[in-house]
């Protein structure tokens, strides 16, 4: 996170005030930058809404929510009204081109006050059809006019598949320069995916090992234990390889694989995750089925709870063949990686929320040792994003006693061990985002050849309806064909315990 206090005056500006992300993720966000001494000495919030709303109504609304979201509640009716005293409300139209022109006076209004003309950030918090319409009302009424002062931060998804992807950049390069453009990914915001970073590129020890030469294959999960909840509708015309695989888990998988920056400036970094993407081996049509698996959840149990299947949702089809599971096999085709392969899963209706990368490292070529029936324990490195923040190292040790006999031992580094308080992905984001630093951000080719990688299979699913859903049970760990994905390879999906296997 980089020091914002010394740089220019700001003005955020958040289009979808009202929504779900603002009111859980981007308010409470602003609250603990400003609780730490990381906003702008100057600055104002401008919260955009449709609504007929006064100040002191909206101000309320942010505390009651800050309440509910924050890691920080509010803590002290002072410190409150300070920071309640830099957002104010702007009743708006997204539709209408003079609410574009209230926008313009109030953000006038504000340069006088502050004595200066302050920087603007524009924050897209909306449904990513209205990214057109807004980014080109912003630019014919020139509120973005400087390209070193003024940015836009654009949610996920970016686009729905490659050729809309392209089709809304073109849009935005015809407006903006690339470097106004944010395209945030929250997951890149948090704690134990930027620490991958240091872990590999800050410790001779791992890096030399870090290869074909001695991984023998690598497990990305980002595992969900809620459904879809109340965004059934949104979710019916995305699905889980687009939500989940297009951007979280390819993007975890950039840093992962990534060689090493020649430097940890923006562009090095963007660089070396951009091969990683480009590097990625194109599926063919007839091997979609061989490379990937589908899902969908039927009614099952959490923690004991009944849950009900996802065709039952009353915003859902019943009929529905929108996956909520996804599970691939990636190679990336160069000179560190081939012949290894990654495996990325990621689904609703888990049986725990689990976010991890595992690196499963190769066997010794000869062991002297047994352990019970079963051989060796392979030694794995285990990063954990969330819930849990930590780091295991897993290895064999010798039990203690007489005999040479060996079990499975452990290291940790817990996050949690050094700072119970370790700030959200969104106030990382947004705090690199009022300096101007980028490098957390995705960039444009990054974004195209994420698509590119999964586009035969968007297109192979579109075009071939799955004729078994719902085809896992809520509650499970995804659908057989999952396990049968690694079986071919004789692997299998791992737990983040100490266990070998999660069945």
């Amino acid at each position: 996170m980089r020091n914002v206090k010394n740089i220019d005056p700001t003005i955020i500006v958040i289009f979808g005030s009202t929504g779900d992300l603002a009111k859980r993720k981007l308010f409470p966000a602003f609250q603990n930058l400003f609780l730490d001494g990381r906003m702008p000495e100057k600055f104002q919030i401008i919260a955009l809404g449709r609504a007929e709303k006064n100040d002191e109504e909206f101000r309320n609304y942010v505390i009651e929510n800050l309440n509910l979201f924050s890691r920080k509640k509010v803590l002290s009716d002072k410190k409150t009204q300070k920071f309640l005293s830099h957002i104010t409300y702007l009743r708006h139209d997204i539709d209408k081109e003079e609410s574009y022109y209230d926008l313009d006076s109030k953000l006038k209004a504000i340069d006088q006050t502050f004595g200066v003309r302050a920087n603007r950030l524009f924050y897209l918090s909306i449904s990513p059809s209205l990214i057109t319409t807004i980014t080109e009302n912003i630019h014919k009424i020139d509120l973005m006019p400087n390209v070193k002062q003024d940015r836009i931060i654009i949610e996920k998804p970016f686009g729905y598949d490659k050729n809309t992807a392209r089709e809304l950049n073109e849009i935005l390069s015809q407006t903006y320069k690339e470097e106004q453009i944010y395209r945030i990914d929250h997951y890149l915001g948090k704690e134990t995916v930027q620490n991958i970073l240091a872990f590999r590129f800050g410790n001779s020890m791992f890096e030399p090992l870090w290869s074909r030469n001695f991984i023998d294959f690598v497990q990305i999960t980002v595992a969900e234990e809620v459904g879809v909840e109340d965004r059934g509708e949104f979710y019916e015309g995305v699905g889980a390889l687009k939500d989940m695989i297009q951007n979280h888990l390819l993007q975890i998988l950039c840093m992962t694989a990534m060689e090493t920056p020649a430097s940890l400036g923006a562009d090095d970094i963007r660089n070396r995750k951009a091969d990683v993407l480009k590097s990625i081996r194109r599926i063919k049509p007839d091997k979609v089925n061989h490379y990937s698996v589908r899902g969908q959840y039927d009614a099952g149990f959490i923690k004991g709870n009944p849950v009900p299947g996802y065709r039952e949702d009353k915003k859902i089809a019943p009929d529905s063949n929108t996956e909520t599971y996804v599970a691939m096999k990636i190679y990336l085709d160069n000179w560190r990686w081939q012949g290894v392969p990654f495996y990325l899963r990621t689904g609703k209706r888990m049986p725990e929320k689990q976010s991890s990368i595992i690196i499963q490292f190769k066997p010794v070529p000869h062991s002297s040792f047994s352990y019970g029936n079963e051989g060796m324990t392979a030694n794995r490195l285990i990063i954990n994003i969330q819930p849990s923040m930590d780091i295991k190292l897993q290895f064999m040790a010798k039990k203690p006693g007489l005999s040479m006999s060996l079990s499975p031992a452990e290291m940790v580094f817990n996050y949690f061990s050094c700072s119970t308080m370790s700030p959200e992905a969104y106030e990382t984001l947004i705090a690199d985002a009022l300096a101007g630093d980028p490098t957390l951000f995705m960039r444009w080719d990054q974004v195209e050849e994420a698509w590119d990688a999964i586009d035969t299979i968007l297109e192979v699913w579109k075009n071939n309806a799955p004729t078994n859903f719902p085809n896992y049970k809520a509650g499970s760990w995804g659908p057989e064909a999952a396990d049968e994905l690694l079986a071919r390879q004789g692997h299998a999906w791992v737990s983040n315990t100490s266990e070998n296997t999660e069945k």
